[in-house]
C-alpha cells in the first residue's frame, strides 16, 4: 500500500496573547484548517498529564497561548497532539537577552514589532515585513554582542534547538499515517525553519508537503 502524502501547515506564533494575537484569533486558523496532527515548540513537560486533566475536568485554560488555542480547538474536533523538542533553551539565550535588552534602541526595535503583531495579528507574524524586521533585530543582536564566544554559542544552540523540531516532525512522519497537520512555532524561528524545510525535503524520501502559512 502506498504511503499517503503528509500535508503541514507552518504557522508562525507567539507564546503570549497581546491584541489581535490571541486564542479567538488562533483557534479559528486552526479550524480553517482542521489538522489531524498539531505540532507544537514545546516540552513534553510543557503541557502536563495535569494541566490536561484540570481542563478536561474543570475547563481551566493553559496560560501559553498556543495550547490555550489548541485546548479550545479540542471543544469541536479530534486530533493528536505532538510536542516536538528534545530540549529547551540553554542559558546562553538568557545571557544574551540580558545584555541585548540593555540596550534602548533594541528596545525600541522590539517594542515596535510588538506594536505590529497586537494591531495586525498573526497575518502580521506570518508576512515578509515579520521575516525583515526579525532579521533586523538579529542583526543588531550580533552587532552588540560582536564576535564573542556568547554569540558563537547562541547560534550554535539555536541550530541545534530548530533541527530538532523539523528532525522530530519528519520521524513522526515515517511511522504516522495523517492527512493534515500543523506546526506551530515562535514567529523568531521562522525564517530559519522555511530554510530547513527546503533542506529536509531535499534529503528525506517522504512524501510530506509543507505549506507557510501567510504565503
Amino acid at each position: 500500500m502506498n504511503q499517503s502524502i503528509h500535508n503541514i501547515t507552518f504557522i508562525s506564533t507567539i507564546h503570549k496573547e497581546i491584541g489581535k494575537c490571541n486564542v479567538d484569533e488562533l483557534c479559528a486558523i486552526l479550524e480553517k484548517i482542521n489538522p489531524d496532527v498539531v505540532f507544537l515548540e514545546a516540552l513534553e513537560s510543557t503541557y502536563s498529564n495535569y494541566e490536561k486533566k484540570i481542563f478536561s475536568s474543570l475547563g481551566i485554560y493553559h496560560q501559553r497561548l498556543e495550547i490555550k488555542a489548541i485546548q479550545k480547538y479540542s471543544k469541536n474536533f479530534h486530533f493528536e497532539y505532538v510536542p516536538v523538542l528534545d530540549g529547551g533553551l540553554s542559558q546562553s539565550f538568557d545571557n544574551k537577552y540580558n545584555i541585548v535588552c540593555e540596550n534602548i534602541q533594541f528596545r525600541r526595535m522590539f517594542n515596535h514589532y510588538n506594536s505590529l503583531a497586537f494591531e495586525h495579528g498573526f497575518q502580521f507574524l506570518n508576512s515578509p515585513e515579520s521575516i525583515k524586521l526579525q532579521e533586523n533585530m538579529r542583526m543588531f543582536e550580533s552587532h552588540l554582542l560582536k564576535d564573542t564566544q556568547l554569540n558563537e554559542a547562541v547560534n550554535e544552540d539555536m541550530h541545534a534547538y530548530e533541527n530538532s523540531m523539523i528532525r522530530n516532525i519528519y520521524l513522526y512522519c515515517k511511522s504516522n499515517q495523517f492527512d493534515k497537520a500543523v506546526f506551530m512555532c515562535g514567529v523568531a524561528h521562522r525564517r530559519s525553519i522555511i530554510e530547513m524545510i527546503g533542506r529536509f525535503n531535499s534529503q528525506e524520501k517522504l512524501d510530506l508537503h509543507w505549506e507557510v502559512y501567510g504565503n
